[in-house]
């Protein structure tokens, strides 16, 4: 299946610093997975309207059942403030109900280090679950 590359809904001042996150998902099955990818662009289209929204993409493979997502906000309370909205909050309500296993990082970068590279988020997201 194609990625999302990222994309730039807003871009920030090249001296800010952002906020990032990584996340990983893996469904329980094939049909779970085809479920998750049906509604990713929806969510990535809500992301590109989000308020403090700096950059997204989505790494998906569907077959192997694992998604990968890569964001960067203004600052937390951004990230937080979408993560509670619709059609991001019952999306990941409903998702918990086929989802195997889900990991999230975070960190911050200068905003001039944007666009984030897939290699540096999975780096990030094996640490945080050898660290469990």
């Amino acid at each position: 299946m194609p990625d999302i590359p990222w994309s730039t809904p807003t871009q920030a001042a090249p001296d800010a610093e952002v906020y990032v996150m990584a996340s990983r998902f893996e469904t329980a099955t094939l049909t779970g997975a085809v479920r998750f990818f049906l509604k990713a662009p929806g969510i990535i289209r809500q992301i590109r309207k989000a308020p403090g929204a700096h950059g997204v993409a989505l790494r998906a493979r569907v077959l192997g059942r694992t998604f990968l997502t890569l964001s960067a906000w203004e600052d937390r309370d951004a990230l937080f403030r979408f993560a509670r909205s619709e059609p991001h909050r019952t999306s990941s309500r409903v998702a918990g109900a086929y989802m195997k296993e889900s990991a999230f990082t975070y960190w911050t970068v200068p905003a001039r280090e944007l666009p984030l590279s897939w290699a540096d988020a999975e780096r990030r997201l094996a640490e945080q679950n050898t660290s469990r």
